[in-house]
């Protein structure tokens, strides 16, 4: 088993309670297994999810809870059974650590859609133990669920890419999108938004941003590369656009009409639905129906398609755009992006914070 000097203790930053304030906690790490790859975290992206989690908007939280999905670090220990990391390596973990490995899904190396998939955090691993996430100085992982960040990637601009980035890119590959040509729209400029951007761009896509107004504007055209910019209450200009769209990926995490975004999609077209959202969404069917439009969602990634988008990410010259905090500013970060105050992704520096009390 290969090693450095390895603490079995940790400590993160975790929520007690639905305030969602996070404050240091230790705990204990489970002993490296066979198949294991410890890590020492360097640094962790923030995503919306992380604000319903500690809130408990979802009703599944549990306490106390050290979240973050979006886990770039080096690997400090592997089990006699890794193969495919050895101690030194740069790392990510994203959303998941286990999976059953027997169902539909898993044979199909589709492990986000395995009914017994294991959060990253706010779950139970198979050894009874809580998951506790990326906001602390280390993890355990089994070796299927970590990546190889891609040398010359910079670490925080890597994190990212473990959530927001595989989410966007997952729907482009798997509904066969990833073609030059199309015309894409991309509905919600947040983290998972603006990488849906790049990504389409990437891909040779023309791409309009659909925003609520027009605060965005300027950067996704300049600072993003967007063809177009579109506010959804514009009724003249989205008559303009109507029948126009390949695709529109919608991010949008709150409740919101579906009936505007469908007259922009052409004859099989296809409107991603990617927000977590716990109302019913409503639509008329001759929506969809005139036009054999599709209304469908897209999860995540897997572990293939995220080590796919790194690789893309790394050739297209492809990061996020980010700001960069350290620990004790988190719950602040958390209000800011609770109103949508980031650009557009918040990463946290662990390995340069002070994390104990």
């Amino acid at each position: 088993m290969g090693k450095m000097e390895v603490e079995r203790n940790t400590t993160g930053w975790a929520a007690r309670d639905p305030s969602g304030l996070l404050s240091p906690y230790t705990y204990t790490l489970r002993e490296t297994g066979q198949e294991d790859v410890h890590i020492r975290i360097i640094c962790c992206g923030i995503c919306h999810t992380d604000l319903h989690h500690t809130k408990n908007d979802l009703g599944t939280s549990n306490y106390p809870m050290v979240p973050g999905h979006e886990v770039v670090g080096e690997v400090v220990e592997v089990g006699s059974g890794v193969s495919k990391f050895t101690v030194g390596d740069i790392v990510g973990v994203g959303c998941l650590v286990g999976c059953c490995g027997g169902c539909s899904p898993c044979e199909r190396d589709l492990e986000q859609y395995c009914p017994k998939k294991i959060w990253s955090y706010n779950d139970v691993y198979i050894d009874g133990q809580p998951t506790q996430g990326g906001f602390a100085r280390a993890t355990v992982v089994h070796q299927k669920f970590v990546v190889k960040i891609p040398e010359g990637m910079a670490v925080e601009q890597a994190a990212p890419l473990l959530c927001a980035g595989v989410t966007a890119y997952s729907p482009l590959s798997h509904f066969g999108l990833k073609k030059p040509g199309l015309r894409g729209g991309i509905l919600g400029l947040g983290g998972v938004g603006h990488m849906g951007v790049k990504i389409a761009k990437a891909m040779g896509h023309h791409v309009t941003v659909i925003s609520s107004s027009n605060k965005k504007r300027e950067e996704a055209l300049q600072d993003l590369g967007a063809d177009d910019y579109v506010i959804g209450t514009d009724q003249w200009k989205m008559n303009e656009l109507a029948d126009s769209m390949d695709y529109i990926i919608d991010t949008v995490p709150v409740h919101h009409a579906l009936e505007p975004y469908l007259s922009l999609l052409r004859l099989d077209g296809k409107l991603i639905l990617m927000g977590v959202i716990n109302n019913p969404l409503q639509f008329l069917a001759p929506m969809v129906m005139i036009g054999r439009k599709v209304i469908t969602g897209s999860f995540i990634g897997s572990m293939k398609e995220t080590e796919e988008m790194l690789e893309f990410c790394k050739e297209k010259g492809l990061s996020s755009i980010i700001e960069v905090v350290k620990m004790d500013y988190v719950n602040t970060a958390f209000e800011r992006l609770e109103k949508n105050d980031v650009r557009y992704r918040f990463v946290v520096d662990v390995q340069g914070s002070k994390l104990e009390a």
